[in-house]
């Protein structure tokens, strides 16, 4: 009967739109660092999310040259130019707007756990810890 299609089509509405909603937000953008000195690509990879560095305010060294990854505690990677490498490393899903996996601080050339989270549509926050001390930095998505 028609009534039984509609309360049909209200339950088969219903159960979409809360679909909908569970769905994690898209963290995919470039995000400038709180200091404003890079911005990150962040984009999906494999059921996780990735970011590299995708632009630097002063990308070359004091003689002119592209910046080099020289922290890196691999030193097979200390001449790779720092632009393009990886800063959010294969962070999962944990809850709706939050990832958490590992993130490579280039300053130190040291990876730690940590996490992404959309704290606002245009705001994250990027969390690195060492055992139990973390430090949490503000990123503004600009694209």
């Amino acid at each position: 009967t028609m009534k039984r299609i509609s309360l049909a089509l209200v339950g088969v509405t219903a159960l979409i739109a809360s679909s909908l909603s569970a769905q994690a937000a898209d963290p995919s953008g470039l995000w400038l660092t709180e200091d404003g000195d890079a911005k990150i690509k962040i984009a999906p990879c494999g059921g996780a999310i990735c970011g590299s560095i995708a632009w630097l305010k002063e990308p070359n060294d004091a003689s002119g040259k592209p910046k080099l990854d020289k922290n890196n505690a691999d030193a097979a990677k200390r001449g790779r130019s720092i632009m393009g490498v990886p800063i959010v490393l294969g962070m999962k899903p944990d809850g709706t707007d939050k990832w958490s996996g590992q993130v490579y601080n280039a300053e130190d050339g040291k990876t730690y756990n940590g996490s992404f989270t959309l704290a606002g549509a245009n705001k994250a926050e990027l969390k690195g810890c060492v055992m139990i001390i973390c430090k949490t930095k503000t990123w503004t998505r600009t694209q």
